[in-house]
Formats: structure tokens, sequence, C-alpha cells
């Protein structure tokens, strides 16, 4: 993650809007939305600095058209740890998550098959 860009409104509309002016802007992509309550959308936008910056400030001004923006941020070259205060602990979890390998997973299913009531 090079920036991540936030455009906070009042509203899906202009949250909407917002994100449709930012990703028209800039190359930057879109991370998700987030829509914590009483009514506010958060845009989440990714990219390089510039970009981002651009994009949020196109966001932010088309969105103001149709709605209201409570407020807008750039974040240039987040730490590592940003991505699973986004998404949660299931961004970490998922990733240290390991699969069972062939070997023991045919050894479980042989197990289950000797066990009565399984």
């Amino acid at each position: 993650m090079q920036a991540l860009g936030f455009i906070e409104t009042r509203g899906l509309v202009a949250a909407t809007e917002a994100a449709d002016s930012a990703l028209k802007a800039a190359d930057v992509s879109l991370v998700t939305r987030k829509q914590p309550g009483t009514g506010l959308v958060a845009v989440i936008i990714t990219g390089e600095v510039a970009a981002v910056k651009a994009a949020v400030e196109a966001g932010a001004e088309s969105a103001a058209t149709v709605g209201e923006v409570i407020t807008v941020q750039v974040i240039a070259r987040p730490h590592k740890d940003m991505e699973s205060f986004i998404f949660g602990e299931t961004a970490k979890k998922d990733e240290t998550k390991t699969q069972k390998t062939p070997a023991k997973a045919k050894a479980s299913t042989a197990e289950n098959k000797r066990k009565p009531g399984i």
C-alpha cells in the first residue's frame, strides 16, 4: 500500500459520488466502503501518493455537490498493520491459516473412519 485516501460523507449517495469521481480522477483503486453508523459512509482508496491526493480532492468536491462531506484524509505510506485495522483482525488470521498437507488430510480421514459414531 503506497497511500490510503479516506472520504467520509453523510449518506450513501454522496459516498457513491465521491468514489466514482475519485476513481475517474486518478489511477487509484477502491479498497472498501465502511458504514460506521448514524448515516456516515467512508470510502477508502489506495494508490500512489499524488494520485490518491488528487482523487480524494476530486471525490470530496464532487460529493459536496450532492451531500455532506464530513472529513477527508490521505495517509502516505501507511504502516503494514493498517490493513488489519481497516479490515479487522480477520485479515491477519487469513494470512496465518495453514492448510493440511495431503498426507495429514488422509491420516485424519483414516482416523475418523476408525472412530465409532463419526
